[in-house]
């Protein structure tokens, strides 16, 4: 597995990488859940902003950069929209997607971008190839909250989504039972040895919590924490999840 480097952050191998959400809906809140972050031990920020009011104005999104960059300047900037059929919160016209990414990677508001695999694949290139000439990297995704696909298909999607130019593979999926649970856990121990990408991968929910807790056993680099409100079902708090994080590295 190879490294990614995204400012003064590693991914890819040692104690997986804890990434913490920003959820605000507003400039106030953006401003608000950020000073909460200061001082705090994370490694990442993602910015969900699909959950962002305003995300249709651009120069709102400049704005709210501007704000998060200023209070948090250090930590890696993640953006994401999630869209509905993934878990997000609101609606995008696939024009405006490429447009609210490629405005984010012109202009550097963010240190790296999570494009979703299923977006399609003309724009996932675009994207990614715009990204990779701005010296970004590219996290390409896929959320399943319906059901944990068997192992092969678990495979493939990751594999795809390395065929068309991820530095980081990304796949969370919804487990209906222990075995689900399992098959994630498989499907990442064996990525893990076949991809030079670095994965982030979780099993959602309760049961799923072990997925996010032993990346560094199976091969995840990344995991979710959180400050205040959750981005996903079954992240855990920031402070919590460091320790077991700690206490798994120091006896493996």
């Amino acid at each position: 597995m190879s490294n990614v480097y995204v400012k003064n952050c590693c991914i890819g191998s040692g104690i997986p990488k804890i990434c913490v959400p920003i959820v605000a809906t507003n400039l106030r809140e953006i401003f608000s859940q950020a000073r909460g972050m200061q001082r705090k031990n994370f490694d990442l920020i993602e910015w969900r902003i699909d959950r962002f009011a305003d995300f249709h104005d651009i120069n709102m999104v400049r704005r709210a950069s501007r704000i998060l960059h200023g209070i948090l300047d250090d930590q890696p900037f993640i953006l994401t929209f999630r869209t509905i059929g993934e878990g997000g919160k609101q609606p995008i016209e696939p024009e405006y997607y490429v447009e609210l990414y490629r405005t984010a990677i012109e202009e550097h508001l963010v240190d790296m971008i999570d494009v979703e695999l299923f977006i399609g694949d003309e724009i996932v290139k675009e994207l990614t190839d715009l990204a990779h000439s701005h010296g970004m990297p590219v996290i390409i995704s896929n959320h399943d909250f319906d059901r944990t696909p068997p192992h092969e298909e678990l495979i493939a999607r990751m594999k795809h989504a390395e065929s068309v130019g991820a530095d980081i593979l990304k796949i969370a999926v919804m487990p209906k039972d222990k075995h689900d649970v399992l098959e994630l856990l498989y499907a990442t121990e064996q990525m893990s040895r076949e991809s030079d990408c670095p994965l982030i991968t979780m099993s959602m929910g309760q049961s799923g919590i072990i997925s996010r807790l032993s990346g560094e056993i199976f091969g995840s680099a990344v995991t979710f924490g959180t400050i205040g409100a959750a981005s996903a079902p079954g992240q855990i708090d920031l402070d919590s999840l460091r320790m077991v994080l700690q206490l798994l590295h120091k006896h493996i």
